[in-house]
């Protein structure tokens, strides 16, 4: 499909942001964005991220109207993940009925439909329902306009320059852990249920809908539903999340309970968090370390390898690959490679030059390979990674990771966040987290690069601009 068609539908001319601002400050409850890896931030600023859920920092954490929990659980397995979530039900539910605020939980999952779906809001909505007493609708919205992901017509679509390509048909649909074949998103929430809720049993708010503002429809078929009715949300820009949660707020009020599954652009909306400007330099370098930076580049997706080929061709950088595959020869041959990584590192930082430490370009495999063995070698190159950092005695100027699961391990393990605050952006659906005091390097900028977002000239844009 032509990406043309996203400029066929007729423009908004009602004041949508007032509406929905009006309807925000009346609601009292507290969301918790529960995130699968550290990229959820990619639409948001001035917002805390925690990562752990401990009781000390959840109580903490409801003080304000919106935070984010970095659960990582794309990087466990579906019984990690699981005990994860029930642990985190389990303390929300006793804070809330603490302080008597009530709340609602996101599950942030990645825009491609990958990760533990339906299983982690599954047990959210059990959490919610033995608070609350029922759960009416699940909402499913995974459009994400930085990413250049898209929902027309209940079909999810990346794109590719000039076309839109059905989520099924990319090379995020064929995830040896994750993958799927459904683009249609009611056949997707069929095929990830294992035919448990057939197709024709989910619902969906039309872009026709949401264009002609017919906010009395889609209000009225939140109220319809119960049982936790799976609703797939269509949206191609910002205005039509916000359009929807200004329908959702009214049923909220009402007394409706919902659980969401979703990218980064329905926690801004929900949240009416605004724009802002790109991040500058110079709001996120604080102190002059007169050291490099350091780049850290894990994924593998094609989109990354390109976008890392054209930073080495044009950023004034130190390139230096961390060889994945000697872990296929033995643990001690891999614990060596990162030694002999992380005295390159050093020498490099010192003299001020910033180095950029990439993954083998491949995925490192075996014969008989299974899905959860696949997931542990990622894991432990992940852990080979976020040794780069924690073993490193020279604060870096800065440090940016390349991939999802690479920047959850680097964020907690390798700097030893506990807590952040995300400063904003440094290029569309770039987030940046500033480091708290209690980490590894306090108040160094963090830069979350996710592995599908941008194209091949992102990644040296954003370099280029904390060179400068």
């Amino acid at each position: 499909m032509k990406a043309d068609v996203l400029n066929s539908y007729p423009e908004y001319k009602e004041n949508i942001d007032e509406q929905l601002s009006m309807l925000i400050e009346d609601d009292e409850h507290v969301f918790v964005v529960l995130d699968d890896d550290p990229t959820g931030v990619q639409c948001v600023h001035d917002i805390n991220v925690y990562t752990d859920w401990s009781y000390e920092s959840m109580k903490e954490a409801f003080n304000d109207k919106l935070f984010f929990i970095l659960t990582n659980s794309r990087a466990l397995t579906q019984s990690e993940s699981r005990k994860i979530h029930e642990e985190i039900t389990t303390v929300i539910s006793k804070i809330s009925m603490e302080t008597g605020k009530k709340y609602f939980y996101i599950s942030r999952g990645d825009s491609t439909l990958r990760g533990h779906y339906p299983m982690e809001t599954d047990i959210l909505s059990e959490g919610l329902k033995n608070d609350y007493g029922k759960v009416d609708g699940e909402i499913l919205l995974p459009f994400f306009r930085e990413g250049g992901r898209f929902t027309i017509d209940d079909v999810h679509y990346v794109r590719y320059g000039e076309e839109l390509i059905p989520c099924g048909e990319t090379e995020f649909a064929k995830d040896k852990t994750f993958g799927y074949r459904s683009s249609d998103l009611k056949e997707y929430i069929q095929e990830k249920s294992n035919g448990s809720i057939r197709k024709e049993e989910v619902w969906s708010v039309s872009l026709n809908d949401l264009r002609s503002f017919n906010i009395e429809k889609i209000h009225g078929m939140l109220l319809e539903a119960k049982d936790n009715q799976k609703i797939i949300v269509n949206a191609i820009q910002e205005e039509d999340v916000k359009v929807f949660c200004i329908a959702l707020y009214q049923a909220i009020k009402d007394n409706r309970i919902f659980n969401f599954r979703s990218a980064a652009a329905l926690v801004k909306c929900i949240g009416g968090i605004s724009e802002r400007p790109l991040l500058s330099r110079e709001e996120m370098i604080s102190e002059d370390t007169g050291h490099g930076g350091l780049i850290l580049v894990g994924s593998h997706t094609e989109k990354t390898t390109r976008q890392l080929n054209t930073l080495m061709a044009n950023a004034d950088i130190t390139p230096l690959k961390l060889r994945c595959s000697s872990l296929l020869e033995s643990e001690e041959a891999f614990n060596e490679e990162i030694e002999r990584c992380v005295a390159i590192e050093e020498e490099f930082l010192k003299q001020g030059k910033t180095i950029a430490v990439y993954t083998d370009r491949i995925v490192i495999t075996k014969e008989d390979d299974d899905p959860e063995e696949a997931l542990k070698r990622s894991v432990r190159i992940s852990e080979g990674v976020y040794h780069l950092v924690r073993d490193l005695e020279v604060k870096p100027e800065f440090v940016l990771a390349k991939g999802g699961i690479t920047s959850a391990d680097v964020g907690v393990k390798g700097l030893g966040i506990r807590k952040a605050l995300v400063l904003g952006q440094i290029e569309p659906g770039v987030p940046v987290w500033k480091a708290d005091g209690e980490s590894k390097f306090p108040n160094i900028p963090y830069i979350i690069f996710p592995g599908n977002v941008g194209d091949d000239e992102t990644l040296k844009n954003a370099v280029e601009k904390l060179l400068v």
